[in-house]
């Protein structure tokens, strides 16, 4: 954010969007705070109609325009020193559209909050403004997770093991996998992880959650259109597609008989609410991973792992609190490894990484079949090893055969190779094993110093 601020200079429009409830109006309102001398805020969801009124009638006649709508708001903003905030704009689109208009006029800045904002009910019938910068807002990543819970200490030491490649030790590594497996129970949504940090009662944070899965159930009826009942259907169908360990998304966890032609629109609207995170099988692991994407073989993640365990147990088996402690204390079994890939997903996206992974289960040969949790493309381009594996563990005994196989097929077009695993880290036999909350740290290049292929 202060990026675009420094560097549009009021030529372009901030719009920032996520899923509902990631904390989008709470993050605007505060850098307006912080970097303006004043600021005024119109929530589009209980805008009058007045205030309406005046971008359907006096956008031709901005001195108007302004005059009528600070007047509005008893508001008054010094011209290149404030800003203007459209919150919840995806509930009037013409605000959006006038955002053309206003950059040009240059008076002031102009942040805008949404979500379902790329939904074709919310963006019918207007030109879309291309004066706007966007950024993608996620639920709250590990490190955030652990500000808000005390632990801010943290990250220093686990940043500086992953640039060393050297491991963190069994006293902190334990208190991090500790505070990791909190993360993973009480997921990155804001009202979940304030209820959790003030009173860590966690049938209080399930609540929180539930009552966002509601919130996303009712949005999915009321914006999905047509197809909301097939919207509805996949996402409640995440969890069990996902337990079943199936290495794509098969429509016929939806309905029996159907085909992913018939779902592909409701992926889409899934994907452009940001309440999920869908992974493509790409079928040559070389530089341009979505050059060889194939959109027909998925696998659907849910946007928050927190969400995802609320979803996947029932309210009853989470009040008994066996669930969650076999959680916390890492000794869950059943389920426990599609809901750390659930959060490696999540942490992936949040770090900026667009979702791969590599299957090849109908080759003839039994050698070649091979399935891969994740491909991630470095940042550092060259013609080869610019492809990482990744494969995901959530116990600490495990094998890694289509992991070894992969590597041995791959190996020319192969950067580092990771295990993602709930221990210390190590590096062994051209493997760098990381532990679990290095995850967002990986994207960024290899660590320093060090070549775990030589």
């Amino acid at each position: 954010m202060l990026d675009w601020k420094s560097l549009s200079g009021g030529r372009s429009a901030l719009m920032i969007d996520g899923a509902r409830r990631v904390g989008k109006s709470w993050i605007a309102e505060e850098f307006a705070k912080n970097e303006y001398e004043g600021y005024l805020l119109i929530d589009f969801s209980k805008a009058t109609k007045a205030v309406k009124r005046y971008f359907r009638e006096y956008l031709n006649d901005l001195d108007t325009f302004f005059m009528y709508l600070l007047g509005e708001y008893h508001a008054e903003l010094k011209p290149r020193k404030s800003v203007l905030i459209f919150d919840e704009v995806q509930e009037f689109p013409r605000a959006r559209e006038a955002i053309k208009h206003l950059v040009a006029d240059g008076r002031y800045d102009y942040i805008e909050t949404g979500s379902l904002i790329s939904i074709n009910k919310n963006v019918r019938n207007i030109l879309i403004p291309s004066e706007e910068h966007h950024l993608e807002m996620f639920p709250m990543d590990f490190e955030e997770f652990l500000w808000a819970t005390g632990n801010s200490g943290m990250m220093p030491i686990i940043r500086n093991a992953y640039e060393k490649s050297s491991s963190i030790g069994a006293e902190m590594h334990g208190r991090i996998m500790d505070a990791f497996r909190q993360y993973l129970v009480v997921g990155g949504m804001p009202q979940a992880v304030a209820m959790f940090a003030s009173t860590h009662d966690l049938r209080r944070v399930d609540a929180e959650k539930r009552d966002i899965l509601t919130l996303y159930r009712a949005d999915i009826l009321k914006h999905g259109g047509a197809s909301k009942h097939k919207i509805l259907a996949v996402f409640n169908a995440i969890p069990g597609a996902l337990s079943r360990h199936e290495w794509r998304f098969s429509p016929g966890d939806v309905k029996k008989g159907s085909g992913m032609r018939e779902y592909e629109a409701s992926f889409e609207w899934l994907k452009s609410a940001m309440t999920v995170n869908v992974a493509y099988n790409a079928t040559e692991p070389n530089i341009g991973l979505e050059l060889s994407s194939d959109h027909s073989c998925l696998k659907c993640y849910l946007g928050d792992t927190g969400l995802l365990v609320s979803m996947a147990f029932s309210e009853n088996e989470l009040a008994t609190g066996e669930v969650q402690q076999r959680l916390l204390t890492g000794r869950l079994e059943v389920n426990a490894g599609v809901i750390y890939e659930n959060l490696v997903a999540q942490m992936l996206r949040a770090a900026g990484q667009q979702l791969h992974f590599y299957v090849s289960s109908e080759a003839d040969s039994r050698a070649d079949r091979m399935e891969i949790d994740f491909l991630v493309a470095r940042s550092n381009l060259t013609r080869r090893h610019n492809i990482s594996p990744i494969e995901v563990k959530s116990a600490g005994r495990y094998q890694t055969k289509s992991f070894d196989k992969f590597r041995a097929k791959y190996g020319s077009f192969l950067g580092t190779p990771y295990v993602l695993h709930p221990k210390d880290l190590k590096i062994g036999g051209g493997v760098m094993y990381l532990p679990l909350y290095m995850v967002p740290l990986l994207v960024g290049g290899k660590p320093n110093g060090n070549n775990v292929n030589s």
